[in-house]
């Protein structure tokens, strides 16, 4: 098994681990002079910014589930290129007359 197979073995380990997943940003404004909510929920649906309000419990969940979509998002874009480097290392290639780089396979 080579060193890139056992990679992906080991992140696709991490990726079922990962928990619950959401899109956006959470921000805590109980701190704020003045008013206003408390714990808010952002993210974008059809080129539009959508903002919902949060108890505390559910900001510290949506806090976890925003971190873990940036960890899905590192893990899927590392586990894509190792992918096109085992199937370039384990497939045969067609006879070319010049050698792609990894730039143009997207190994890099």
């Amino acid at each position: 098994m080579s060193s890139a197979q056992r990679e992906y073995d080991r992140l696709r380990g991490r990726l079922s681990r990962l928990g619950y997943i959401s899109q956006g940003s959470v921000q805590d404004r109980t701190s704020r002079t003045g008013g206003g909510v408390g714990y808010q929920w952002t993210r974008k649906v059809a080129q539009k910014t959508v903002t919902v309000s949060l108890t505390a419990e559910q900001f510290a969940q949506m806090k976890q589930a925003t971190t873990n979509y940036r960890a899905l998002r590192q893990l899927l874009k590392r586990m894509e290129t190792l992918s096109r480097t085992i199937l370039f290392t384990n497939c045969p290639h067609p006879s070319r007359h010049k050698r792609l780089s990894p730039k143009v396979l997207g190994t890099v």
